[in-house]
């Protein structure tokens, strides 16, 4: 599984810590990560509504599997992603939390306050989080005996949401081309999405918004 990490601006002092949790807890489950940034406070800026839109690009292109991200509190980048499709993004904040969303919800995001209640043992209680949050396959139900139900919930969701978005790259269109454009301009993106990216039609649309 390709797992991407994306940093908000307010926190991107933090991808450093928030890298090494995550490796030391995934790689050896032989999970990848590519991190997308922000790598400092002096990289380019990304807002929270701009990490909705990298991380719905990465996941419909098949360039990442899961997205890791957050802001301070993690309730504006999960809102964020959850405005796009294909994009099932929970608000995360210990390791029940991330258990349970895998379990139940069988999200392929999460969103996590990196500001808010982030104190001692910040970095310990993040890779819990991530031994939670991949240790098991996900969407087998917590507990088991709900399994059935809870399935069944996941491809009504499914459906609806499907009913409810229209295609992201109409999406893309849509939006100001700035605000898309500087979710998307960056080093990483031009480094890491290209080569991992599987659908053509949004790799051309994320050429065309780059050259434009």
């Amino acid at each position: 599984m390709k797992i991407a990490l994306i940093a908000e601006n307010s926190q991107a002092a933090k991808n450093e810590l928030i890298e090494k949790a995550l490796k030391k807890a995934v790689e050896p489950m032989g999970h990848t990560v590519r991190n997308y940034g922000m790598f400092s406070p002096d990289d380019v800026q990304l807002t929270y509504v701009q990490i909705g839109i990298l991380a719905a690009v990465l996941i419909n292109s098949g360039a990442a599997d899961y997205v890791i991200t957050g802001c301070g509190t993690g309730e504006g980048a999960m809102l964020a992603c959850n405005s796009f499709p294909g994009v099932i993004c929970g608000h995360i904040e210990d390791p029940l939390d991330a258990y349970t969303f895998a379990q139940i919800n069988d999200g392929n995001a999460v969103a996590i306050p990196f500001a808010k209640g982030f104190g001692w043992g910040g970095e310990l209680n993040l890779e819990y989080i991530f031994e939670k949050l991949f240790g098991e396959p996900s969407g087998q139900g917590y507990p088991r005996e709900r399994a059935e139900p809870e399935q069944r919930n996941k491809r009504i969701l499914d459906d609806v949401r499907a009913a409810a978005f229209r295609p992201l790259d109409e999406i893309l269109r849509d939006l100001d081309r700035e605000l898309v454009k500087g979710a998307l301009d960056r080093k990483s993106v031009r480094e890491l999405f290209f080569a991992d990216c599987k659908s053509d039609k949004l790799k051309d649309l994320v050429s065309e918004i780059l050259d434009s």
